[in-house]
């Protein structure tokens, strides 16, 4: 499908968060995907995974992740100094104020007239997590994980019994977990520990590991793996399509 891009200013619980929007040119309502950045927010590599999904018949709303730390329409490089500033943000910013940019996305999802009422979410590294961690949230039906980092570790802020994991047991939403084999982020022993979380509290979901890196669906660097990448991205229209 042919698609569409526009920007959204959305306000939340802790200030605008400037959120770009994907969607079908033709006119109909459509399920919508909340896609979490990784760290360094809206990069090119994330647009264009957006507009990927969109193009499969979905509204796809990208998010300023840290929107309040940071100026309207940052962008961190994929250096050094983007890597320092983005871990800076991400073990800044409490895990519930991740939770209320959620329900102001809903809201808007509520009122605009191409959505249809249908959510899931999906998203890359810190994006896996807070996909998963968006799941939490009732209105989400679908969520695709794709090598979500801080999982297992519970550094983020929040207090223990509010970490992302240990909140497992209260979503009902279908789980596509997803993994790089060689990625350093999340070693064996911590995947192992992830799966056994999800076993325990009831989760609905499906787990796939790949013989890939860290951020093997980025298009831009040394890590990436087009025909992993691909797979992925069918597997998430296949979710999204059963689920939503």
């Amino acid at each position: 499908m042919i698609t569409q891009t526009e920007i959204a200013d959305i306000p939340t619980a802790t200030g605008t968060m400037r959120t770009y929007i994907y969607r079908p040119v033709a006119t109909a309502s459509y399920p919508t995907v909340i896609f979490y950045s990784e760290i360094f927010q809206q990069t090119a590599p994330i647009a264009r995974s957006a507009a990927i999904m969109a193009g499969h018949g979905f509204v796809v709303l990208v998010p300023e992740v840290f929107h309040e730390l940071n100026p309207i329409g940052t962008v961190l490089a994929y250096d050094d100094a983007g890597k320092d500033k983005g871990n800076q943000d991400k073990f800044t910013k409490p895990l519930a104020d991740h939770d209320t940019d959620t329900e102001a996305m809903v809201r808007y999802i509520d009122q605009a007239e191409f959505c249809n009422g249908q959510i899931g979410s999906m998203g890359v590294c810190i994006g896996g997590h807070l996909a998963f961690r968006a799941a939490l949230n009732p209105r989400v039906k679908a969520a695709s994980c794709l090598y979500a980092t801080d999982l297992h570790s519970n550094t983020l802020p929040a207090s223990a019994a509010d970490q992302s994991l240990a909140r497992a047991g209260e979503i009902t939403a279908e789980l596509m977990m997803v993994w790089g084999r060689q990625d350093p982020h999340v070693p064996d022993n911590s995947r192992a520990e992830i799966n056994q979380a999800l076993r325990s509290a009831g989760c609905h979901f499906s787990w796939h590991e790949f013989n890939g890196q860290h951020a093997f669906m980025r298009d831009e660097g040394e890590r990436y793996d087009a025909e992993l990448a691909l797979t992925c991205y069918r597997m998430s229209v296949d979710l999204f399509r059963r689920a939503l």
